[in-house]
């Protein structure tokens, strides 16, 4: 069994020689461990750093492409060179490498499609409460739009099985970790967690400049996987809605009409008016989305029979 770690980096020199010194030798259940570095357009010397600590797989971007766009390119890499499990790390050093042997085994045992490695994050020192509670928040939210149980949703320390990958496809351009976990769980791959401590800190997250902006770019990403996937919930929710509240103003105009005979509020008449259309138009768009799901699932089926020919050669 091959199992391939991807690291992406982005200006890593500093750490990532920790991150390579730490990444285990040998594993039960693994013949053969590979590294692969997954250079983010990167300007100083982390190609140098780790071809000093042999690594001899890259995938190369002239420019920053950012995480979703390395990992699914390093997943293409890591398949087409046989891997039957991908770890995905860190060049920062945040996650502790030597639990990469516990991370793969649920999968070695044929327990899990993927493995999640659990942050425990309310023990993260330099988390405020703030983002601790936002962090409890997202993975509840994650976790009811997957259908899943994780304690930590946005963890990028995973291992993926082969036959995971193939039936995952990353479409956003922001980060993987919430849409995997999305498209998972409602695809019912079996996902498990296990407990890891990280390191200490080295340096601000380069994903994302603030916490707002996280906020903001993952409840973009999870609402648009959740749309892919049930998209008659928030269709079928709004248009049941906006027709409740245009029964409101309709009841108001004929209450004034038939019972004191006042041929007024006229208002009333044009705000039910606009939520009943509202209100079909969210039907009607619940139909189109429910048409294109349908049709997603046809082609993720032909794309996943297409990898498997792809990479099983």
């Amino acid at each position: 069994m091959k199992l391939f770690i991807q690291v992406p980096c982005l200006n890593e020199e500093e750490t990532l020689h920790l991150v390579l010194e730490s990444i285990p030798k040998k594993i039960k259940g693994i013949d053969t461990i590979e590294i692969l570095i997954i250079d983010d357009g990167s300007t100083d010397d982390t190609i140098k750093v780790a071809k000093k600590h042999g690594v001899k797989h890259f995938v190369t971007h002239r420019r920053n492409m950012g995480l979703a766009r390395s990992f699914r390119d390093g997943v293409d890499y890591a398949l087409a060179h046989g891997a039957d499990i991908v770890v995905n790390t860190d060049g920062d050093n945040q996650y502790p490498q030597a639990m990469i042997s516990e991370l793969v085994q649920p999968i070695i045992k044929g327990q899990a499609d993927i493995v999640i490695g659990d942050r425990q994050t309310q023990t993260i020192a330099h988390f405020s409460p703030f983002k601790k509670f936002m962090q409890r928040f997202g993975s509840w939210v994650v976790n009811k739009a997957a259908g899943t149980d994780l304690p930590d949703a946005a963890s990028g320390f995973r291992a993926y099985s082969r036959q995971s990958l193939y039936r995952l496809n990353i479409v956003t351009q922001f980060s993987y970790c919430m849409e995997t976990i999305i498209q998972a769980g409602n695809k019912r791959l079996a996902i498990a967690s296990v407990q890891i401590e990280t390191n200490a800190k080295t340096r601000e997250s380069r994903l994302f400049k603030n916490i707002w902006q996280h906020m903001a770019k993952s409840a973009q990403a999870i609402l648009r996987s959740y749309i892919m996937f049930k998209p008659h919930v928030l269709f079928a929710t709004l248009g049941t809605i906006l027709f409740l509240l245009a029964l409101v103003p309709f009841a108001r105009f004929f209450y004034f009409w038939l019972i004191q005979g006042s041929a007024g509020h006229i208002q009333s008449l044009i705000i039910g008016s606009a939520l009943l259309t509202a209100s079909l138009l969210s039907f009607a768009l619940l139909i189109i989305a429910d048409l294109q799901h349908t049709n997603r699932v046809l082609l993720e089926d032909e794309l996943e029979r297409l990898k498997k020919i792809q990479y099983e050669k």
